[in-house]
């Protein structure tokens, strides 16, 4: 299984419309094939930043949801509103503890 991060960071005064943005697509992007979880979770110190935490069955499923029309519009829409540059990573498991 593959995890995925993305860090955001939005302008202030945008936060509203990525919520809206994000509240408008979260369902359909569970639904994408390959796709076993979603988060989003929010900074506890600065509130304009953003992290979504996703489960993948692998890499090809969120390469594949990444060239789907709903990723490509609701990329376009959300990088608009940003602040600074997002950081994204994908990380798997290696050890339970």
């Amino acid at each position: 299984m593959l995890v995925r991060y993305v860090r955001m960071t939005f302008k202030e005064e945008k936060v509203p419309e990525f919520l809206h943005i994000f509240n408008g697509s979260k369902e359909q992007i569970r639904a994408m094939p390959g796709c076993s979880y979603l988060e989003l979770m929010q900074d506890l110190n600065q509130p304009n930043i953003f992290m979504t935490h996703s489960h993948w069955e692998c890499e090809e499923a969120l390469n594949n949801y990444r060239q789907t029309a709903l990723f490509k519009t609701v990329w376009a829409h959300t990088k608009a509103l940003f602040a600074d540059s997002p950081l994204a990573f994908s990380v798997e498991s290696v050890m339970v503890v």
